[in-house]
């Protein structure tokens, strides 16, 4: 059989098609990314939706359709998720992907997870999809469960270079977590998040942790910035003054409802670091004309 595989929308080689792709070349079936346009040419087709604001074409019958932007409960058949990823299925790809655990305990309004996931849960070993000699994690909160400090424990004797993407919760690095992180070897960043003022105690906390622990690495932080302009300067000056870089991510409804123009521009103004550092916000605003909105 020949199978076909469309990544509409992913910022990051898609998991679940890598997955999807392990479990039917197992099977002997020719398996290729392909294009929208390309469908017909394919017994079975499986494109992956990452994002509900992505816009879909029309496809014929021989799709499947999954991911989050289409359906929040959809999930790879036990056979298939259990597998090793295929990470051949795209060329460049230098690094291995997964998860340690899935879930999160916390219910934050503008999150997917808990209602895709549920609460936090074991999902694998590292060494069950490690195939390099660096790894990008995408775990949602993995320090809130003790198989995620078990699995960063084995990390760090391993001879690999991670990035927890989705960032890890400030809130629960206190010094013994914070000394075991400064044992790992990362890819860059150590990241966390400051989506809002109640963070920002939280996260002074974690940044002296880290710091004591010996870990002199750049730390960089989401925020997530709604129409409260405000509110969004106010942690972006407090983790600036902190030497932590932040980026600002415009809020989207799960509608995926266009960020307004200010917003927009305020994350320009955060996450382009060369405006940042020396341009003030009104600046910005009066150079960009949106001063007046």
């Amino acid at each position: 059989m020949k199978v076909g595989l469309i990544d509409i929308d992913s910022k990051i080689p898609n998991l679940a098609l890598m997955k999807l792709s392990a479990y039917h070349k197992a099977r002997g079936d020719d398996v290729e990314l392909t294009m929208p346009t390309m469908a017909l040419a394919y017994d079975k087709v499986y494109l992956s939706k990452v994002f509900t604001w992505t816009n879909m074409p029309g496809l014929p019958s021989n799709v499947v359709y999954g991911g989050t932007g289409i359906d929040i409960k959809a999930k790879l058949p036990d056979e298939a998720e259990s597998l090793c990823p295929d990470y051949s299925l795209y060329r460049k790809m230098d690094y291995s992907l997964g998860f340690l655990t899935r879930g999160c305990p916390n219910n934050c309004l503008w999150c997917f997870v808990p209602e895709k996931e549920g609460d936090i849960q074991p999902a694998a070993d590292i060494e069950n999809f490690l195939r390099h000699k660096k790894a990008i994690l995408l775990d949602n909160n993995v320090l809130a469960h003790e198989h995620g400090i078990k699995q960063i424990e084995k990390i760090a004797k391993l001879d690999v270079r991670i990035d927890f993407n989705q960032g890890l919760d400030a809130r629960l690095i206190d010094n013994a977590v914070a000394r075991l992180l400064s044992r790992v070897k990362w890819i860059r960043h150590i990241r966390f998040a400051c989506d809002s003022k109640a963070m920002m105690s939280p996260v002074e906390k974690a940044v002296k942790n880290l710091r004591a622990a010996g870990i002199t690495r750049e730390l960089f932080c989401y925020m997530l910035v709604t129409n409260d302009i405000e509110d969004a300067y106010e942690r972006a000056m407090f983790l600036k003054g902190l030497n932590v870089k932040p980026y600002a991510m415009p809020y989207r409804d799960k509608a995926g409802t266009l960020p307004s123009r200010m917003a927009q521009e305020f994350a320009r103004w955060t996450n382009v670091r060369k405006i940042f550092m020396t341009k003030t916000w009104e600046n910005h605003k009066k150079f960009r004309g949106v001063d007046y909105l």
